[in-house]
């Protein structure tokens, strides 16, 4: 177990996936009973809206787990919350090495809590075509391959000399639709 402060900090939580709500709820639950609130601050399961089409061929918006399997838990840690965390049914371990928790620092928060608030707004997709930038392959071309929002990166199979083509990871603002294509 790592040092014991009074201070209230975020710890990720592992739980069978799908069972992340029910996590949550029973742990609320829990905190309630046994009067743990000043100690027991806050639980979340990220979520992110997403539009979706139904059987109908209408659109929905439909929420998302941004992290399946995990639950964020703002607690002072000390061995009384740790069993009760712990001892929570759904609930297979803490976050950290040896399944030690390891508190999040303010930007893994942010990152988790907010994702949108991280990264780059991305206008591209998966498919486009797109031209580097900036950096050793500025002036290249490619296609997108994978967008990673919360890092803020994208990979592209970039188009290099006599034909060849090599995946490669950029920022975001490293990478601009190719307007010729347009």
């Amino acid at each position: 177990m790592e040092e014991q402060s009074n201070e209230a900090l975020w710890y990720v939580v592992h739980t069978y996936s799908g069972y992340e709500n029910k996590v949550a709820t029973d742990l609320q639950t829990m905190v309630e009973n046994r009067r743990l609130q000043d100690l027991i601050c806050d639980i979340k399961v990220p979520v992110e809206m997403v539009p979706e089409i139904d059987k109908n061929g209408k659109q929905k918006m439909v929420e998302h787990k941004l992290f399946p399997g995990y639950v964020l838990v703002k607690m002072v840690m000390n061995d009384d919350t740790w069993y009760v965390v712990r001892n929570t049914r759904g609930v297979t371990g803490f976050v950290g090495p040896d399944g030690q928790p390891v508190a999040l620092t303010p930007s893994e928060v942010e990152m988790m809590l907010n994702p949108q608030s991280v990264g780059t707004a991305c206008d591209l997709a998966i498919g486009e075509s797109v031209k580097i930038v900036s950096g050793s392959y500025a002036n290249f071309k490619g296609t997108v391959v994978e967008i990673d929002q919360m890092l803020g990166k994208v990979l592209v199979n970039v188009q290099m000399f006599a034909n060849r083509t090599g995946e490669v990871w950029f920022n975001m603002e490293d990478v601009r639709k190719d307007e010729d294509e347009e």
